[in-house]
C-alpha cells in the first residue's frame, strides 16, 4: 500500500512540474502587438500539442503584405518635390489625398470607373487604420496607391528618426490593410517640405510628389469655393503632365465634397481638350 501511494505522489509531482512549465508562456506574448489596422488579436498561449486557429487574413483575396521602400532613389528624380510630370504628351494625373475621412470615396470611384479614368491616391496610416475599408475598395479598385504618413504631420519640424518613422511606417499600415507597396510615391503633408526631408525620403525609397494644382475643394464653403471653382481651376492649370489635388474626405465643418461632385465635369473638361490620365507611374516608371 505504501509503494502503491508513492507512486502515486510521483506522478502528481510530474504533472505539476509540467504545468509549472507551460505557465511561462503568457508573459512570453507581453507587448506583441498585432500590424495596425487589422483588427487581429493574438490568441492566447493554447496547451501543448493543441494547433491554434489561424489569423483571418487582413489583405484582399490573392494578395500578401510587401515590405515597404525600394532602393533609395538617386539620378534625375532625387533632390526634388516634383509639380508636374515632365512630358509634352497631353496627359493629366489625378490624385486624391487621404487623411481625414472617407466621405468621398464611394462618389470618386463610382465616378472614375464610369468615366474609365484611373488616379493615384496618397493614403495616412491613420486613413487605412480608421477606413481600412474604403482603403481597400480603393486598392481592389486597382487605382495607384502612394504614401502620405501615418498621421499627416508637418514634416520639416520632426528628426531625421521621426521623418523617417512617419515615411516607412505609413507604408507598413498601408501595405498591411491593402496589402500593396505605395512605393516609390510620397507626398508631404501640407506640402511642408525642405531638402533635408527630401533627402530623407529619397533615402527611404520615394519619389515627392506635389501638385500642380490645388483644387481647395477640400476648403468646403467657408472658402468660398463651389464644384464650377473646382472645375474652373483645373482646366485653368491645365497643361501636360498635370498634376491635380483633390480630397477623398468631406470638409470637417460644412460636410461638402466639392472635389467629388466636380469630378465628372473635370474629366469630361480635360478630356474636351485632348487631355487623356495617368497615374504617377508615369512619372517614376
Amino acid at each position: 500500500m505504501r509503494t502503491l501511494l508513492v507512486a502515486r505522489v510521483a506522478v502528481v509531482a510530474v504533472a505539476v512540474a509540467g504545468l509549472a512549465a507551460c505557465g511561462t508562456a503568457p508573459s512570453a506574448g507581453k507587448g506583441t502587438h498585432a500590424p495596425p489596422s487589422t483588427g487581429t488579436v493574438t490568441p492566447s498561449a493554447a496547451p501543448p500539442a493543441t494547433v491554434q486557429p489561424s489569423t483571418p487574413s487582413p489583405h484582399p483575396s490573392g494578395t500578401t503584405p510587401v515590405p515597404p521602400g525600394t532602393q533609395p532613389v538617386t539620378g534625375w528624380l532625387a533632390g526634388k518635390d516634383w509639380t508636374a510630370i515632365p512630358t509634352t504628351r497631353r496627359v493629366v494625373a489625378l490624385t486624391f489625398d487621404a487623411g481625414a475621412n472617407a466621405d468621398a470615396v464611394p462618389s470618386i470611384l463610382a465616378t472614375l470607373r464610369r468615366e474609365n479614368a484611373t488616379a493615384t491616391f496618397f493614403l495616412t496610416g491613420n486613413f487605412v487604420r480608421d477606413y481600412p475599408a474604403s482603403a481597400r475598395s480603393i486598392a481592389a479598385a486597382g487605382f495607384r496607391i502612394g504614401d502620405h504618413t501615418i498621421s499627416h504631420p508637418h514634416l520639416t519640424q520632426l528628426s531625421d528618426a521621426a521623418v523617417r518613422q512617419e515615411i516607412l511606417g505609413g507604408a507598413r499600415q498601408i501595405s498591411s490593410v491593402t496589402g500593396k507597396d505605395p512605393a516609390p510615391l510620397f507626398r508631404f503633408p501640407f506640402g511642408d517640405t525642405d531638402a533635408r526631408t527630401i533627402t530623407l525620403a529619397n533615402q527611404a525609397g520615394y519619389v515627392p510628389v506635389r501638385w500642380t494644382v490645388d483644387t481647395l475643394g477640400w476648403e468646403g464653403t467657408a472658402g468660398d469655393i463651389t464644384a464650377s471653382v473646382v472645375v474652373s481651376r483645373v482646366l485653368g492649370a491645365a497643361r501636360p503632365g498635370e498634376i491635380v489635388l483633390m480630397h477623398v474626405g468631406s470638409n470637417p465643418d460644412d460636410h461638402t465634397m466639392f472635389d467629388a461632385d466636380a469630378l465628372p465635369a473635370v474629366i469630361s473638361g480635360l478630356r474636351a481638350q485632348g487631355y487623356s490620365f495617368v497615374t504617377l507611374d508615369a512619372l517614376t516608371g
